[in-house]
């Protein structure tokens, strides 16, 4: 008589991983192992696409607003003392008799883009006026010559037009639309000679700043 228990089949390994896994529910993609979803791929690369663009675009547009202000920030620093006034000499070096001398003006030179330290931007003419000093620009103001003083006559003489000045700087005779221009100046420390130094535009009648 046959065994019951003999005549049974066995399930095989490969049915009950079968039957395993349709039991099992859809893997978490949290889990790890599990393969990223295209679609969050895509939109990562997206969005770096879009904030590299966005760096690259930003860099340029910066230094094109560095480079725009640069020069403005360069130009408002100026030299000598911040307030436009250069020193030029000290008393003692102007003669005490009223004679007048001729001094360089010496500052920071500054364009749009460069700035060049301690250059010559023009003269001036300082004498003593009962013990004070005074300053008269070199430039004539007809046609922008040089003026030159002459000590045998004790005048301002402009050898282009043949325009000539007392030592106060009015105009003596010539076709020079207005006197010599006179500049601001300060004694600063008792014994250093400041000027606010600035050059004219020629043919007018009045003094026009050169901006």
């Amino acid at each position: 008589m046959e065994n019951p228990e003999e005549n049974q089949v066995e399930p095989s390994d490969s049915s009950v991983g079968e039957s395993v896994g349709q039991a099992e529910g859809p893997r978490d993609p949290s889990e790890p192992g599990t393969p990223e979803p295209a679609g969050e791929r895509r939109g990562f690369i997206k969005f770096l696409c879009a904030f590299i663009g966005t760096l690259i675009s930003a860099v340029p547009f910066g230094a094109g607003v560095w480079s725009y202000l640069d020069p403005l920030a360069k130009r408002n620093k100026g030299g000598g003392g911040g307030d436009g006034f250069v020193r030029v000499a000290s008393l003692d070096a102007i003669p005490a008799d009223g004679t007048p001398a001729k001094f360089s003006i010496v500052a920071d030179k500054v364009d749009a883009w460069n700035r060049f330290s301690n250059v010559s931007i023009g003269a001036v003419y300082l004498r003593l006026v009962d013990g004070m000093p005074s300053a008269l620009h070199t430039v004539c103001p007809h046609l922008g010559c040089f003026v030159d003083y002459r000590p045998g006559k004790k005048d301002f003489f402009c050898p282009c037009h043949n325009s000539n000045f007392k030592l106060d700087g009015s105009i003596v005779e010539g076709v020079s639309p207005r006197a010599m221009d006179g500049l601001r100046i300060e004694v600063r420390n008792k014994t250093e000679v400041w000027v606010k130094f600035q050059n004219f535009q020629p043919g007018h009648s009045h003094k026009v700043p050169v901006s």
